[in-house]
């Protein structure tokens, strides 16, 4: 990769977490079976993959939680196996359940890890309201973090990982559990962190979160990287679009999903009512309004849309990010 400077020169940037073949083994249980990924300075690197498949594995071994079984990998530039402190002088991390003490207050959290860091109280104390103040807690930073509601907990939670300022920050599902709101309040967040030069490795299994913070995606499955690029690139290799169905009586549901897939030559996926199919042709659409119409069905709706990063990841591994049938014992192993 390289990047150009304000004056004009190009010099060759290494990435800031770079990983090649990682091998974890628990027991007779393979978390990770080759796993290779690269992000680069100032970007999300968004880490898709269903549960049991391999993430919070990888992110221990790159926060150095964890050594790799086999494979080689380098956060700022250092061995996290080799220099283990010089990468945890460089990191944040958050893990997916809030880790503050809720005992204590949102100061006392923030105070009590600044000293842990080596600050001096006056710098430790200065540090927990800035940083209060940045993630709008201020006015509960008195308050027992117990007190919080989920989504507060989780910004003290991003809180707490920022206090030692990291270039490279580590978000483990950051917002599972989260409402909507609480979501989108931690999104802008991390894109505030990014713009700030912050690296981000992100790991989801949410769709939408991949797609609106990520600028590339690695898509893993079974401990195996399956494909990576941006989300566009990700979206362009299960179809660039798709057809949406939704007849106007219900009972014809089976017809409009027989005719679209024999159409298109692929297999329909139907939710809540609607038929979706890949629509690699521009064709699609007349002819099955075509036959439709001639078979005597009407349609509700009718969209031809681009693919989701859902549908992305049904396309690449043959069932949903989200499908927890594929939790395993790596599940445990990671969320131990």
């Amino acid at each position: 990769m390289t990047l150009s400077d304000p004056r004009g020169t190009v010099e060759d940037v290494p990435p800031a977490i770079e990983a090649d073949g990682l091998v974890k083994r628990f027991g007779a249980t393979t978390a990770l079976a080759g796993a290779s990924l690269a992000a680069a300075e100032g970007t999300v690197l968004g880490v898709l993959g269903p549960n049991g498949a391999g993430k919070t594995t990888a992110t221990r071994v790159l926060a150095t939680l964890l050594a790799p079984d086999e494979g080689r990998a380098t956060v700022g530039g250092y061995d996290v196996v080799t220099e283990p402190h010089r990468v945890r002088s460089l990191i944040g991390l958050t893990g997916q359940y809030a880790g503050v003490d809720e005992a204590l207050t949102g100061t006392e959290n923030l105070v009590l890890i600044a000293r842990l860091l080596g600050q001096p109280r006056p710098a430790a104390r200065a540090r927990a309201a800035e940083l209060l103040e940045q993630f709008g807690l201020t006015d509960a930073a008195g308050r027992a973090a117990r007190t919080y509601s989920g989504g507060m907990r989780r910004r003290l939670d991003l809180a707490a990982s920022l206090v030692g300022r990291p270039r490279i920050l580590f978000l483990d599902e950051p917002t599972t559990g989260l409402d909507p709101a609480s979501r989108n309040e931690l999104w802008d967040m991390v894109r505030s962190l990014v713009g700030g030069g912050v690296t981000v490795l992100l790991t989801t299994q949410y769709l939408d979160e991949a797609d609106q913070l990520a600028d590339d995606i690695v898509v893993i499955d079974r401990g195996t990287v399956v494909a990576t690029g941006t989300p566009d690139e990700l979206k362009a290799r299960a179809g660039a679009a798709v057809l949406q169905m939704r007849p106007a009586h219900g009972e014809q549901l089976e017809v409009v999903r027989r005719v679209a897939g024999e159409l298109a030559g692929a297999t329909p996926t139907v939710e809540h009512g609607t038929v979706a199919v890949p629509a690699a042709d521009e064709a699609l659409m007349p002819a099955v309004v075509r036959r439709l119409d001639y078979v005597g069905v009407r349609l509700a709706e009718l969209t031809l849309r681009r693919a989701t990063l859902d549908e992305v990841f049904l396309a690449l591994t043959g069932h949903r990010a989200v499908d927890v049938a594929t939790a395993d014992q790596t599940d445990v192993r990671e969320t131990a």
